[in-house]
């Protein structure tokens, strides 16, 4: 329950309302709804199906992760995505629970994919080569990775990767600890 006022905010922005605008449809103060969206004042249900009404949503919205446990994660809901300057492709595999310790991602590593940046940082990353030939290099030691290989090591170590065939990479990554 402790993201429901971050919840509330982002449907009044994602609704492009005012907290004037959430206020007239709710009847709660302006003050009050915007202690709610910084997390500083408690929440009656009351209140909260007020705005529930105000957003035309079912209550349950608020309490999916807390409730819903979603643990397959069906291939369409695999949305791909880029981190901002890069070009490998990634997409989640995880299920939505509390507490996750662990971070499944499909990694796709274009072709001619050179070293770009060495990484360090605390937990472990696994992978599992889907489809491919990738490089990694952990600690200055290179690895050569065909399909059906993995490679498992402490994130601490400085690591990084490369795809110098002509062909994508295809790999299973399993990152600790979850970072999306």
């Amino acid at each position: 329950m402790e993201n429901i006022h971050k919840k509330i905010k982002n449907l009044r922005l994602e609704n492009e309302m005012t907290l004037k605008d959430l206020s007239e449809r709710t009847g709660l103060s302006v003050s009050f709804l915007s202690q709610i969206e910084r997390g500083s004042s408690s929440l009656a249900i009351t209140s909260l199906k007020k705005i529930v009404d105000a957003f035309n949503i079912h209550i349950t919205y608020f309490f999916e992760e807390i409730e819903n446990h979603n643990y397959a994660l069906h291939k369409e809901e695999q949305k791909p995505f880029k981190l901002e300057g890069s070009d490998i492709v990634h997409a989640r595999l995880a299920g939505k629970f509390p507490d996750r310790k662990m971070e499944p991602m499909m990694v796709t590593i274009p072709p001619n994919k050179l070293y770009t940046e060495k990484y360090s940082h605390p937990g472990e990353e696994f992978y599992y080569v889907v489809k491919g030939v990738v490089v990694f290099k952990v600690d200055e030691k290179e690895y050569i990775l065909n399909s059906g290989d993995s490679i498992h090591f402490p994130s601490e170590k400085e690591h990084e990767w490369k795809n110098p065939t002509n062909e994508e990479v295809v790999l299973v990554s399993v990152l600790t600890p979850v970072i999306f």
